[in-house]
């Protein structure tokens, strides 16, 4: 089957434009004009990555994400008129997957889209399990715990955490961070990689671990315990 994407924005003639790219490219394409509508299609189709305008009138994108990510962590890429206030939102506060800002082209969106669900399929595709520093991933199932502790991540966060558990104690700068868990074509600030990374931090600290440290002037490490 094709590949489901959820197309929000309050746009009619973006959600047009927007559609006829990704129906080209082969998807299956649900649209929604608005937040709450967005969340009935949701949970009414198996959805495999979703397209969400940030700034909407009822319900916004912000809330739309807050509220998938109770429950899911199917990947987003966020449609905003304002990059700083984006990438805020997918690091820091969110923790989506990618970001375009308005205007953009249809074929720089298919090419996103591509990139995500590519990282989606390598994380489920690999079929291994791995440990180091009290922290296990089952990239098979797409799991992670933090010693007995589940862990709830994005496909992003699960990639730049499977980079630091297979290699630990090595140092890893930002672009080597950025290369090896962004495959393919990304649009990665440094600023967007720091806040995944402090969004990772937080919830290994909810299993009682803390094992990403900041090598100043260098990037990060993750130390292995034993």
């Amino acid at each position: 089957m094709a590949p489901r994407i959820l197309l929000v924005d309050d746009d009619p003639s973006l959600r047009e434009v927007v559609r006829y790219a990704l129906d080209r490219a082969g998807y299956d394409v649900v649209e929604a004009s608005d937040g709450r509508v967005a969340l009935e299609r949701f949970r009414q189709h198996q959805v495999d990555l979703v397209v969400l305008d940030v700034l909407m009138p009822e319900m916004d994108g912000i809330a739309v994400c807050r509220e998938l990510r109770q429950t899911s962590q199917v990947p987003i890429v966020f449609l905003s008129s304002r990059a700083e206030e984006v990438d805020k939102v997918l690091g820091l506060e969110m923790g989506g997957d990618d970001y375009l800002t308005k205007p953009f082209s249809p074929r720089e969106l298919v090419s996103r889209v591509k990139a995500v669900l590519r990282r989606t399929r390598v994380v489920t595709e690999e079929g291994t399990v791995t440990e180091a520093a009290g922290v296990r991933l089952d990239t098979e199932a797409f799991r992670a715990w933090a010693g007995s502790v589940e862990l709830k991540l994005t496909v992003t966060e699960f990639r730049i955490l499977e980079v630091f558990v297979r290699r630990p104690g090595r140092v890893f700068t930002r672009d080597e961070l950025v290369e090896r868990a962004y495959p393919g074509p990304h649009h990665v600030s440094d600023r967007t990689l720091d806040s995944h990374i402090r969004r990772i931090r937080q919830k290994l600290r909810e299993g009682g671990l803390d094992p990403i440290h900041t090598v100043h002037g260098l990037g990060f490490r993750f130390e292995d315990a034993r």
